[in-house]
């Protein structure tokens, strides 16, 4: 852990000089939701109420981000200081409380109709500020409760989250994770962290022995994992009765008019291209010198690198990287590495893992970092500064209501930096070390976010159908349905990769099925971004102003025919078809690299 230098930390005084203005801040939220109750009932008066009620909302909901963001951000600098997890608690309890207190806006305009909010628009020209917004609530109509009933609903989210909180707890603080001891003689705890990073040891029989140490641990507790999966299924079908859709999964995705065919398609795409994935691990069974793929077999690098690479270095390979994207996103990203958007290093305390907030409206996005100078963590800052352009030019170009953009394309921009990063590293490396060393790397972050996400994605649709239908689920039924994904995925019946029983239970281990429908869009954002990558490098006519305007569009359009203006379509076989494109490219520049050694 490195000691703390305040010019490779972000600087949160460009959201509060300190925390009496942040707590300044919350009381001034709490007066505005005071005021937005008294707008319940005078929407049909005319367009002024809605205006002035809308605006209003608009004013204190941005106050809300920034003052979430602030008091979270305060809190990963350090999360073992009280203080600072007191005041995202605090933050958390207004933001309920806001939620309650406009609960009946969606619900009045409902009252209005369509026509009514025509003729608003028509009358009042500030309104065409909210059209997307008003036309979407419309378009929910069917879906939404009365004032009342949302209130409600609004208010459950406080008992609702428990499935999720449970899981966090038992999995991060309370299991009994094992001290387990290597062949060289290291020493660790195998928890989470521990499993992530040594799980791709490079002693075959420690990984053997970390795999198997880690998961009899969700063994043992495997009923409990279980049964609180079994709620957070049975929560998200819930809310899907409740608000009258069909199935879990088209509540999750009539959010955002994502249509049921990019979902199925994913899927089928997938199951499409399992022979890609296979020769993957064929290669790599090759490339390790193994002749009996298991499971623990996946994680270690293709080919290990010494390769250093400080954080200037890492700035620098990201700017070059972004090159064909032209000087407006590069000229973004140098400003945000230049005036401290970014906390950099590891320290006691500090949130693990890497991030960027973009709900900072009127500041700019912060990206958290754990930089190690390793070329994983050059990946990682491509990344989350991929996410932040795409905050940053949302946040320039759109009014607030319309610059929350969603999941489904959020990931686009920052796989599409991963890309671009790729191709940077190649052009310059001529070592064939060092190109074995990059085409690895990419090659496994392809696998694991695109096959091993519609896996899961798979998975998440198997079990909420399962609920819909009437059955209960056990552990045993989750481990039953994973277990013959997990073999089919990695070719156990064709003796691709050798999965043991053991980790059928691995669904355990998975956070994100307490997300509701979320991982699917790693996958398909990936397959986005290696199309429009490909369209970009190969500088197709209008392919690079394309991708910035879907940057710069934020939310002021449904997410998927965002995409389809920027020239892809996720119902389409395409995507999928240019990210197989690009796993075959470089598994044969591989073959033909090992070939000549």
């Amino acid at each position: 852990m490195s000691v703390r230098d305040d010019r490779d930390c972000w600087n949160l005084k460009d959201i509060y000089a300190d925390t009496d203005s942040w707590s300044e801040a919350l009381t001034a939220i709490q007066e505005g939701i005071d005021g937005l109750k008294a707008f319940q009932g005078t929407f049909s008066s005319g367009p002024d109420a809605l205006l002035e009620c809308l605006e209003l909302h608009v004013r204190v909901l941005k106050e809300m981000y920034r003052a979430s963001s602030y008091a979270s951000m305060r809190y990963h600098e350090d999360t073992r200081v009280g203080v600072t997890a007191g005041m995202e608690q605090r933050a958390g309890l207004v933001a309920t409380r806001l939620s309650e207190a406009a609960s009946f806006v969606e619900p009045e305009i409902l009252a209005l109709g369509q026509d009514t909010v025509n003729a608003y628009i028509a009358a009042e020209p500030a309104l065409e500020t909210y059209r997307h917004q008003l036309n979407d609530i419309l378009r929910r109509g069917a879906h939404t409760r009365s004032a009342s009933e949302e209130e409600i609903i609004a208010a459950a989210g406080l008992v609702t989250e428990v499935p999720s909180s449970a899981y966090g707890m038992l999995a991060n603080a309370d299991a009994p994770w094992p001290m387990v001891t290597l062949s060289d003689g290291t020493e660790f705890l195998l928890n989470q962290a521990g499993y992530s990073r040594y799980r791709s040891a490079p002693d075959r029989e420690d990984r053997e022995h970390v795999f198997r140490a880690f998961f009899d641990v969700w063994r043992r507790f495997g009923r409990t994992f279980g049964t609180m999966l079994y709620a957070q299924v049975k929560r998200d079908v819930f809310y899907s009765r409740v608000r009258k859709y069909g199935s879990s999964l088209e509540a999750s995705l009539d959010a955002d008019r994502i249509p049921a065919s990019v979902y199925q398609t994913l899927v089928e795409q997938a199951n499409e291209h399992l022979h890609v994935l296979h020769r993957y691990f064929r290669l790599r069974a090759r490339m390790m010198g193994v002749t009996d793929m298991c499971y623990w077999d996946i994680y270690p690098p293709l080919v290990s690198g010494e390769l250093s690479f400080p954080i200037e270095r890492g700035k620098e390979l990201v700017l070059d990287a972004m090159i064909p994207l032209g000087p407006e996103a590069r000229q973004s990203i140098a400003e945000g590495f230049a005036a401290r958007w970014m906390d950099v290093y590891p320290r006691q305390g500090k949130k693990s893992g890497a991030y960027m907030n973009g709900h900072v409206y009127d500041v700019h996005p912060y990206v958290l970092m754990n930089y190690n100078d390793d070329y994983e963590s050059v990946s990682t800052l491509a990344h989350e500064w991929g996410h932040a352009l795409h905050s940053h030019l949302t946040n320039q170009s759109q009014h607030f209501v319309n610059a929350d953009y969603s999941i489904f394309v959020a990931e686009v921009a920052s796989t599409l930096n991963e890309a671009l990063l790729l191709h940077r590293m190649l052009e310059e490396s001529t070592s064939p070390s060092e190109r074995l060393f990059y085409l690895g790397h990419a090659l496994e972050q392809l696998r694991g976010t695109f096959f091993r996400q519609s896996m899961f994605a798979e998975f998440e649709l198997a079990i909420h159908e399962r609920v819909e239908g009437g059955e209960a689920l056990t552990a045993d039924d989750f481990s039953e349905l994973y277990g013959e994904l997990i073999r089919r995925y990695h070719g156990h019946a064709d003796g691709v990769v050798d999965i043991d029983e053991i980790f059928h239970l691995e669904w355990a281990y998975i956070p994100h099925f307490y997300y509701n429908f979320y991982v699917y869009q790693y996958a398909t954002s990936v397959a986005a971004a290696s199309y429009l990558a490909e369209q970009i490098l190969d500088d197709a006519p209008g392919a690079t102003e394309a991708y910035l305007d879907l940057l710069r569009a934020g939310g002021a359009g449904y997410p998927y025919d965002l995409l389809v203006k920027a020239g892809v379509d996720l119902a389409g076989p395409e995507p999928y078809r240019a990210l197989m494109r690009r796993m075959g490219r470089i598994m044969d520049e591989i073959e033909g690299l090992i070939q000549d050694q």
